[in-house]
């Protein structure tokens, strides 16, 4: 099966490993959670895939090519492309610019191709085309990175905190897009910091806590025990009333963890 493989990767930032041996496997068409408190190293993860950081060891395997330490431009040329944490956008341009720059080594008709489909996603954004970034709402911002994601139509997108400051009511307009990616045969790692939305998504699930994977398995195991989460980081609350994405129990929500040692998180 078609599938992107972190295999054993150690990052380091500041001289300090960061990310310790991790292996981590992405299944096409299928949504992967990747859990953990902040500071557990899920961002640096993300960063060191995508070739923002040079893991120090390991590899990184796209349906068996080593991708490992290639630059970030090629890396997306391959068909792995990242939403990183913070929603970074071009604030002064358009909607349409900038889903323009992201799809600019694409061919004319493959951009097209990747401008219909985003816009099929998100069709809120078909009638904000002419706005600034700067201007839209913070879900807004949040669909035209996702949409500069994919109009390159990647083979895996990994997601780093899809919720992250958004009203549980934009939360439940996202959860059917990634859950429909996934559907079309995109491999999606889901970095996410409530449990419900993750787990509601996701087919497997990994925990990861001080730079380590502590528990890897079905995401059905984790929605039927949530007691198992409990080892890494304390859920309160939840940020949305989804039923489609249930937390069986009496402690789904958002990831709590101790010290930010890593503020990317």
């Amino acid at each position: 099966m078609s599938s992107l493989h972190l295999r054993d990767l150690t990052v380091e930032r500041g001289g300090r490993a960061v990310v310790r041996d991790v292996s981590v496997e992405i299944e096409a068409g299928q949504v992967t959670a990747l859990l953990g408190p902040n500071g557990a190293g899920k961002s640096t993860l993300v960063l060191a895939v995508g070739g923002v950081l040079r893991p120090r060891s390991g590899t990184v395997l796209l349906d068996g090519e080593d991708i490992t330490g290639r630059r970030p431009e090629r890396i997306r040329q391959a068909g792995v492309a990242i939403v990183p944490e913070g929603r970074r956008l071009l604030p002064d341009l358009t909607v349409e610019d900038n889903l323009r720059v992201a799809s600019y080594a694409l061919t004319r008709d493959q951009a097209q191709a990747g401008r219909d489909r985003v816009l099929e996603l998100f069709p809120q954004l078909g009638q904000r085309l002419t706005a600034a970034a700067r201007t839209l709402s913070g879900g807004e911002q949040q669909m035209v990175v996702l949409a500069q994601a994919l109009i390159t139509q990647p083979r895996y997108l990994l997601i780093d905190e899809l919720s992250l400051g958004l009203a549980p009511v934009v939360v439940s307009r996202l959860i059917p897009v990634i859950a429909a990616v996934a559907e079309s045969g995109t491999g999606v790692l889901l970095i996410e910091q409530f449990a419900t939305v993750a787990l509601g998504l996701a087919q497997q699930a990994h925990i990861m806590e001080g730079g380590r994977i502590r528990f890897s398995g079905l995401a059905r195991e984790l929605r039927e025990q949530p007691e198992l989460l409990s080892s890494a980081y304390l859920l309160r609350g939840s940020p949305t009333a989804d039923p489609a994405a249930p937390l069986r129990g009496s402690v789904p929500g958002p990831l709590r963890g101790g010290p930010d040692t890593e503020r990317a998180g």
